[in-house]
């Protein structure tokens, strides 16, 4: 199986296209400069090239960046900021998947695979806060949804899914661990997600999925 790993150089993302390598995959890893999902013509380059991956894994995202982070309250929100989530995090995949998705096998089963969010499950959010990471995931999982139903029209036995990663020790994250909670290694949490992409069918296209294998409602 042919596999591309968009944001290789993170810390999930390294770890999935490690763990793909020692499958026997032959994986092409990309990161930034050489593709950002901010910028839709890197992404076209890097689908031009790509050949016919039968496996495409979007593993990016942003919580914090440069001093700003999860809001806390209402006074918090900055339109910029909502403005720079939603464009990593929902845009930046969807950008993806219009130009992978054309390239990928039109025929047998083919798996697009974004990293989500529990925090994105609006019938899940009973704590608030988190407004603009939480909405741009949201805006994430409905956009896996409506191109799964689309890409089924291509292959039908294509998939298109999101999976929550659970709570992983990378940079993204790190700063707001908690001790008790349970936090997965990265190459742990990538040995579980490749798990659940190996027992998806055309079926759960459009779904979450978290890291144990059960669906996270929307």
């Amino acid at each position: 199986m042919s596999a591309v790993v968009i944001g290789a150089s993170g810390g999930i993302g390294g770890a999935l296209a490690d763990a793909l390598e020692e499958e026997g995959e032959i994986v092409l890893r990309l990161s930034r400069p050489e593709i950002d999902v901010t910028d839709e013509v890197t992404i076209a380059a890097a689908a031009a090239r790509a050949g016919s991956p039968e496996l495409v894994i979007v593993a990016t995202g942003i919580l914090h960046e440069d001093g700003r982070g999860p809001e806390k309250a209402p006074g918090d929100l900055d339109p910029a900021w909502l403005a720079r989530q939603y464009t990593v995090n929902a845009i930046g995949p969807a950008l993806v998947a219009k130009h992978f998705l054309p390239v990928m096998p039109r025929a047998g089963r083919s798996i697009l695979a974004i990293l989500s969010a529990r925090v994105g499950s609006i019938s899940d959010n009973r704590l608030g806060g988190w407004h603009g990471y939480r909405a741009s995931k949201a805006a994430l999982n409905q956009l896996v949804r409506t191109l799964a139903i689309e890409d089924r029209r291509r292959n039908d036995r294509g998939i298109v899914v999101a999976l929550h990663p659970g709570t992983v020790d990378t940079r993204l994250s790190r700063p707001y661990l908690q001790s008790g909670r349970d936090i997965l290694a990265a190459d742990r949490a990538a040995v579980q997600l490749l798990d659940v992409i190996d027992g998806l069918a055309p079926k759960d296209s459009g779904r979450l999925f978290s890291w144990d294998g059960t669906e996270i409602a929307p």
